[in-house]
């Protein structure tokens, strides 16, 4: 379920059962930058995980009023250093502006702390190197929140299913991620590409790493993208639509669509589905939304040698990912997420968002 209006995906934030993998006080985290409403999620996840939520910090009082509203256990921080220099702090969430993701994670990994940050995690690719090599003296993590697989239960099915077996080896991913603009609330930087990066860097970044992820693959190649503005030309640095054609190392074929261009009688802020075709069946995901029932998301159709199933997955699975990042960080292992698929995804995203065509819609010829 969301602990917010389903049509704000700034701000979508999924509460869940609390499955605690640590004892209260054992494992304590801060929150900082608030520039984007994912810290909700990012928190929940943790907290719902038995992280112990002990610090917030942001420049803007507001923003932290606001935090402290619905985490009354965090202590407001007079600035950054004041939570880096606490040593029970083992994790800093955060959700800063785009292009200042990857300074701060070096700022936190360089004081000891675990990185846990919004998608997407870089707007360049001169910014992941100077992050892997960071990584490589530190050792320590540099987490990204892909949330439209790691906060999405029919994903997390879906991810059940393949190790199951239940459609054979995948051949082919199409990830949809379209997302309600909702330009009024949007901050000034979220419509400058410097800071934001460009959709393909941005949400796409989700579509790219549930390819790698489900397809089974370390590495692609990037076939083809192309990115355009065709509804929102009084903010021209915005890219309202994106889209990429990956080849994965093991023969697997991709195909992601990413847009700000949901209409307002869509009743969430996105219908985000992914198809996930294999050798002996395949697997629709809704995750969001089932167009003209109200039943809510999270939708899973299944088409495998043994028939067809549809399977309603709210609250069967809850969210793994954060428990096991927990863990990880206290054991040194990668059960969560290999930083190594970190990394690559973000280098998929980049090199996808730096080769993209810039195509322009025109009217059609009378």
């Amino acid at each position: 379920m969301s602990s917010v209006n389903m049509k704000d995906g700034m701000n979508y934030a999924p509460i869940s059962q609390s499955k605690p993998v640590v004892k209260p006080g054992e494992y304590c985290f801060a929150a900082a930058c608030l520039d984007h409403g994912h810290i909700y999620g990012m928190c929940n996840g943790l907290i719902e995980a038995g992280a112990t939520l002990k610090w917030v910090y942001d420049p803007s009082p507001e923003k932290v009023a606001a935090f402290i509203s619905r985490y009354p256990q965090a202590k407001a921080a007079r600035d950054l250093q004041e939570i880096l220099d606490d040593p029970a702090i083992q994790l800093v969430a955060a959700a800063a502006i785009p292009n200042e993701r990857a300074s701060l994670g070096i700022q936190v990994m360089k004081a000891g702390k675990h990185y846990f940050t919004d998608k997407g995690p870089f707007t360049t690719l001169e910014q992941l190197e100077q992050v892997k090599q960071v990584y490589a003296e530190t050792k320590k993590k540099y987490a990204v929140y892909y949330s439209e697989r790691l906060h999405v239960e029919s994903a997390v099915y879906a991810d059940q299913l393949i190790k199951q077996g239940a459609i054979g080896k995948v051949v082919q991913m199409i990830g949809f991620g379209p997302h309600r603009l909702n330009a009024p609330s949007r901050p000034d930087w979220f419509f400058k590409k410097e800071q934001y990066g460009g959709i393909l860097a941005d949400i796409a970044s989700h579509q790219i790493e549930q390819f790698l992820y489900f397809s089974g693959n370390n590495d692609a190649k990037i076939i083809s993208s192309t990115v355009g503005n065709f509804n929102n030309k009084q903010y021209p640095e915005l890219e309202d639509f994106g889209d990429a054609h990956l080849i994965g190392e093991n023969g697997a074929v991709g195909y992601v669509r990413v847009d700000w261009l949901t209409p307002d009688g869509l009743r969430t802020w996105g219908d985000g589905r992914t198809v996930l075709l294999g050798t002996e069946g395949y697997i629709e995901l809704r995750k969001y939304v089932n167009i003209g029932a109200g039943d809510g998301g999270d939708h899973v159709f299944l088409v495998n040698q043994q028939g067809e199933k549809y399977i309603k997955v709210s609250g069967l699975t809850g969210y793994p990912y954060f428990g096991q990042l927990i863990l990880d960080t206290l054991q040194e292992t990668e059960y969560a997420m290999t930083q190594e698929h970190v990394f690559k995804t973000a280098e998929l995203t980049l090199l996808a968002q730096n080769q993209a065509l810039r195509i322009e819609h025109k009217a059609p010829l009378i």
